[in-house]
Parts: structure tokens; sequence; C-alpha cells
């Protein structure tokens, strides 16, 4: 191990792990779509890191942009303003769905969303929150506890915020009511109506459009309508939660933008600045804008609305447009999209391949008749070997790093990757699925 492996690992925290036997990989430098580590290989980022860095390593312009600011106002408390504050927030409107107005700058998609709940919580007078459970929406307080996924079951055992309640995920592949798009007539949808009907107190329901970690979910074309009309009709404020699916991510600039929906509350962060510094975005409505107007706002931080943070947005938001990545989300999408299909088409234990533009999902199943999943939520708790590590360590071998979650793979290159970096992944994949074929139901005796 070397020096600073060995450094990290004992001076720092692994998150969401168990502390022995973590060994990170020395990253000595970054380019474009590729990265370096301290034994020379490089590696294709075939997840833009935690589907953040949507401009690729190193874009020089926000770099530029930056030092910059560096130059004039390193920090000015949130109280006061600086010229790139206005700057951003003007660009913002431009660019968000309608209606959209008035901004709350912090550091993270989780302080994003924890200001979402705070703002939803006040503005309607009323406590709880309606989510899913294939969701992440943030590691602290109220963020963790509208969290679906398992990451929440941790904080559960010591300490959580009451007033979360989930419901059922527009997951049509293994859709968790037994029912079949479109016959189904969009039931999931329906029930969270159900719920509105019948469950009194409620300030917000909180959904990513397109599901992030926790499965790349593209929603039937009806779900995110329906949302809205039902929210809208029992007065609850829709948040969309774009942390992930946002900035050209999903071929729109805002994946709400595909359904045309307007939310009260839109919350957003890494592509933001491209993940070059941490900044999350809480956008509300003119009507929650007015509202506080002559009511206290109850959130703020020191590093909110910091000028270096503010600066890469800037940067970045020209650089998506300089580069017109949305239009080559769109378009780089479509490739990539029939060349993943391409390949499950030839391995048993591809279940189904998802997305939209340059976001994917590789979903794993032992059968592809029953799609039962190799490994469920339970094998990630309790720390079981997981199936879709396995395919994801064959394709670090080979110079292609993927995110994995419990049964999936994500696929997110940068916006900037070529078709030659998305045959690179593609080949590596192709060639690491042998490993989760020899385990499918066909070929175990």
């Amino acid at each position: 191990m070397d020096e600073v492996v060995e450094d990290t690992v004992r001076y720092t925290y692994g998150t969401w792990r168990k502390q022995r036997g973590w060994r990170p990989l020395h990253i000595v430098d970054a380019e474009g779509c590729y990265f370096t580590d301290a034994s020379g290989k490089k590696y294709l980022d075939f997840s833009s890191q935690l589907v953040c860095v949507n401009l690729g390593h190193r874009n020089r312009n926000v770099i530029e942009a930056v030092k910059n600011y560096l130059e004039k106002t390193p920090y000015l408390m949130p109280a006061f303003t600086c010229e790139v504050r206005a700057e951003l927030s003007r660009k913002l409107v431009e660019i968000l769905p309608p209606g959209l107005r008035k901004f709350f700058y912090s550091t993270s998609g989780t302080e994003a969303n924890e200001a979402a709940l705070k703002i939803a919580r006040v503005f309607t007078g009323r406590h709880k929150i309606i989510a899913r459970y294939r969701s992440y929406h943030g590691a602290t307080a109220a963020s963790l506890a509208v969290t679906g996924d398992i990451r929440r079951w941790y904080a559960e055992a010591v300490d959580a915020v009451p007033g979360a309640v989930f419901a059922p995920d527009p997951y049509c592949y293994r859709c968790p009511l037994k029912l079949t798009y479109p016959d189904c007539g969009v039931a999931c949808a329906d029930y969270v109506d159900y719920m509105l009907s019948y469950d009194g107190n409620v300030a917000a329901v909180i959904v990513e459009p397109v599901v992030g970690t926790n499965g790349v979910i593209v929603p039937p074309p009806e779900y995110m309508p329906k949302l809205r009309e039902i929210t809208r009709r029992h007065g609850v404020l829709l948040v969309a939660d774009e942390v992930m699916s946002g900035w050209g991510r999903t071929g729109e600039w805002f994946a709400v933008n595909h359904w045309n929906v307007e939310p009260d509350i839109l919350t957003t962060a890494k592509g933001i600045t491209s993940a070059y510094l941490p900044l999350g975005l809480t956008a509300t409505s003119e009507k929650i804008s007015e509202y506080f107007d002559d009511h206290f706002f109850p959130h703020g931080h020191t590093y909110e609305a910091h000028p270096l943070t503010l600066a890469a947005a800037v940067a970045a938001i020209d650089e998506y447009r300089r580069l017109n990545l949305i239009e080559r989300s769109r378009r780089m999408g479509e490739y990539l999209g029939k060349r993943l299909k391409e390949v499950g088409d030839r391995h048993p234990s591809v279940g189904e391949v998802r997305g939209l533009g340059l976001f994917w999902a590789v979903d794993l199943t032992k059968n592809q008749r029953t799609r039962e999943p190799f490994n469920v939520p339970k094998d990630k708790y309790s720390g079981a070997p997981l199936m879709v590590d396995q395919v994801a360590a064959e394709m670090m071998k080979q110079g292609v790093f993927v995110m994995s979650w419990i049964n999936h793979l994500v696929i997110a290159p940068p916006l900037i990757a070529e078709k030659e970096d998305i045959d690179k992944g593609v080949e590596a994949l192709d060639s690491a699925l042998k490993v989760a074929d020899e385990k499918t139901e066909k070929n175990t005796p």
C-alpha cells in the first residue's frame, strides 16, 4: 500500500461502508473522460465519478473562472452579495423550468433537499412528506428520513426524523404492485392519490423524476404529469430532486422537461458546477417566494452562496451552452442506449437496459423469465458479496470505472464523451458480464 492510501485509511473515514478492508484507489491525474492512478494506469470514467463530472475532468474555462474569483472575493458572508451571485441567478431563470424564480444556494444535494423540506413545511404549515422506496435524497437528518434506500436503515437504528411516508415506485420491470404497463393505468401514481386522500398533514411529495443511484428508473410518460395533477388537486407541493438527473444528463436541462412538468420546488447539485466545487441549489416557485416576503425565512449556512462555487456554476452553464451539451447528450445517448441494448440481448444475466440521454442502468437478473435479481437491499446492508460489484471489478481490470449499486450498474459518461469512449466502455461491459452469465439459473446446476 502506498503512503497516500495508508494515511487516508488511517486518518479518514470511508463513507457508507465498514472501515476494515477499505483500500481507496490513489488517483494522481484526470482529464476529459479519463483519470489515472498512481501506477500510471488510465481509466475511462464511465459514470462521471458519482454522475456529476458532466463536463469531463479539468475543463479549463471553469477552472479559470474560479481562479479569477479567488483573486477578487475568495469568501463573502451570505448577507453580502457580488456580481456572480446575480449573474448565476439570471442564468438560472433562463434555463430552469418556468415558474421557478427564487433560489437558495448551499453546498450539496443533501443540503438542497434539507432546505426544500424545511421550506415546504414552513410554507404549508404541515409536516409529513411522501417519498418513494427507490430513492436517495441525502445523508443528513431530514433528507435521509425521506430516503427510501438502505442508507436510511442505518440511521433509523439510532435516530430518525418523523413524518416520512413511502409510496411505490414507477419501476415497471419489477413492478411493486405486480401490474403490467400500460394496462396498469399507472397505478403507482394513483396510489399517491389514495395516500393523499387518507393521510392528512402532508406538506409535499418529493421524487427524483428519473431515479438516480437506485436504478435510473425512467417513469412511464404519464407518471410525472399525473403526479403533478394529483399534488396540485390535493394542495400539496411537488419537489423534484434533480441532483443527479439535471444539467443535461437525460438530454434535457432538467428531466422534468421531458414531460413539461413544473414542480413547486426543484433541487439540484452535482452537474451545476460539474462537481468542480460543491454547490447545491433549491429553486422555489413565485408563490413560495412571495410567502417569505412577509414571513421569516428560517434557513442559512456559513458557506451559502459562496462566491467561488457560484463562479464555477456560471462558467459551467456557459460551457454547457458553448459545447451544445444538452443536445449532444440526447444524440450520444441514443448511440449509448443502442450499444447497451445490443450487449443486453447477448447476455442472460441482463434483465433490463433503460435510460435517457447519457444516463443508463444495466439491471441484472438470475433468471430472465422470473426477473429474480442476484442481490437485494438486505444483501448490501449485511455486507454480502454483490454480483454487480464483481462485474464492476472486471471492468476496472480493463480500465473502465463504473458505479454499481445492489443489482444494477449506472452508466453515465461525461457529456463530452465521444463514440470511441462509449465503445470502449461498452466492450468492457460486454466482457465483464460473463462472470454474471455463469451464475444465471440456466448455467447453474
